[in-house]
């Protein structure tokens, strides 16, 4: 990866979140050299597309001026620094396979995706409104999320998957997320694709009521 890719990416990861503009200084006291935001933003686009740095939210300055874009790193993106979480979760699911039966496995996933759903805090607004706030939340979790109409609804689509390491080996953690998008949206979805077993994206068609 490009040298000033990797910057950003520490950067991120040390600061939680930032501006163009903390990049900017950050880089500059980093190389010792000048570097414009235009050529940032080209990084930052170019890490986006690689799904290292999840879709940017607005932020209000305390101050007079405009609103600035905020980047966060995604799950993918936190994966390349050393740490242990992925295969400490990996292996507690494998034990909670092996020490439970599968009501009691069904059980915990309902309880984890509900604690994850009550935690995101998602209004009760018309569907549409809805989606809009759980893209926002998903995205802030590293989903790469967005949606969509179609003919029967809306489709919603999560072009990352922060638990990618884990899913790969057991999909018990897919099941848990499905529990989680549905509790989100406050009606059961139904999957189209299925990014665990090869396709590009988890999309999820999202009925409307009268359908």
């Amino acid at each position: 990866m490009q040298q000033t890719r990797r910057h950003i990416l520490s950067i991120l990861k040390d600061r939680g979140e930032a501006t163009v503009d903390d990049i900017v200084a950050e880089l500059e006291k980093r190389r010792g050299k000048d570097i414009t935001p235009v050529t940032v933003r080209h990084h930052l686009a170019r890490l986006q597309q690689d799904e290292l740095i999840s879709t940017p939210q607005m932020r209000h300055r305390s101050t007079p001026g405009r609103p600035q874009h905020v980047y966060v790193l995604t799950e993918l993106a936190k994966a390349q620094f050393p740490n242990n979480y992925q295969r400490l979760a990996a292996g507690l699911l494998v034990g909670i396979r092996q020490h439970l039966p599968p009501d009691g496995v069904n059980v915990i996933l309902d309880d984890v995706a509900e604690l994850m759903a009550n935690e995101a805090q998602i209004p009760d607004l018309p569907l549409n409104q809805r989606l809009d706030k759980v893209v926002e939340y998903l995205n802030n979790q590293g989903y790469n999320a967005s949606w969509e109409t179609c003919e029967e609804g809306y489709i919603l689509q999560t072009s990352n998957c922060p638990y990618h390491f884990i899913a790969t080996n057991d999909q018990m953690v897919c099941e848990m997320d499905m529990r989680f998008v549905a509790s989100l949206l406050g009606v059961v979805p139904r999957r189209m694709s299925h990014k665990a077993t090869g396709d590009d994206a988890c999309t999820y068609l999202i009925p409307n009521k009268s359908n």
